[in-house]
């Protein structure tokens, strides 16, 4: 079914638009918009991994949450700005500037339709940056546009407590977490018996410059893997993806149910 992982009560393209015009209490419905990317993850993991992650985390948070807060899933956008995966086949990617004006006309639709919530729901590690950029310009066309630009991964969640230090620090695609995720999102697309890991390649030792951090490099993946794999998959394990989904999810509803209760901070107002 179209709507996938999401409670289809919770799908917003379920509603016709006289329920959407007459839903109470509009401004406080929470409009959340799922973001992946199509992009390689190694010869064991299909190519849908980050958008099946925020399907699968959003559908079981949406389930969690109370049901008296209004919150409802767009579509899932599927393409990201993905060129650091250029040379693996099979990625599709938007540049930065076509992704910025989906995201400034989606804005423009939620808005004009009586939405002032709305939340990007990122799971793709190459695109946050673009995305609070583009919150902030939301945010300053339509000041009582309350808009958040969040990434997956950054609720708490016991990811830390499941995986190495090693791969903690350098397991950020097709690694433990991600695989052991799919293991139970979409089982059989995952090709255990291809798995093989790879942590990054070539990297500046006793420097202030980092692959990620406070003094990053530029680079794209050829520049650190062979294999498009930056972790060890060989590790994963569909308990740690069950423990992993439900630490996410319950996050996920926390967090939905604080953007429900947020105010926009207005201090131009206090005299």
């Amino acid at each position: 079914m179209m709507h996938s992982f999401i409670p289809p009560e919770r799908f917003f393209p379920y509603l016709t638009w006289n329920e959407i015009d007459n839903l109470p209490d509009k401004s406080n419905v929470v409009i959340i918009q799922p973001m992946g990317a199509i992009e390689q993850h190694g010869a064991h993991l299909p190519l849908v991994v980050d958008a099946a992650i925020s399907m699968g985390v959003l559908g079981k948070a949406l389930q969690k949450l109370d049901r008296s807060i209004p919150a409802y899933s767009l579509p899932l956008l599927y393409y990201g700005k993905s060129n650091e995966h250029w040379g693996f086949p099979g990625t599709i990617a938007l540049g930065a500037q076509t992704l910025t004006a989906v995201l400034m006309d989606l804005a423009d639709s939620i808005y004009s339709a009586g939405f002032r919530k709305l939340a990007l729901m990122n799971s793709h590690g190459g695109q946050p940056q673009i995305l609070e950029f583009v919150a902030r310009d939301i945010h300053q066309k339509y000041p009582d546009l309350m808009v958040f630009p969040l990434f997956t991964w950054r609720v708490p969640n016991i990811a830390k407590d499941l995986i190495t230090a090693k791969e903690w620090e350098f397991g950020i695609h097709a690694g433990d977490a991600e695989t052991s995720l799919m293991l139970v999102l979409l089982p059989e697309y995952v090709r255990m018996d291809r798995a093989i890991a790879e942590y990054p390649q070539g990297l500046p030792e006793n420097s202030l410059l980092s692959m990620e951090g406070a003094n990053p490099f530029a680079w794209v993946m050829k520049d650190l893997t062979r294999s498009g794999v930056l972790g060890d998959p060989t590790t994963a394990t569909k308990a740690k993806g069950e423990r992993l989904l439900e630490s996410l999810a319950d996050g996920w509803a926390q967090l939905i149910t604080d953007i429900y209760k947020f105010q926009q901070p207005q201090a131009w107002r206090i005299k």
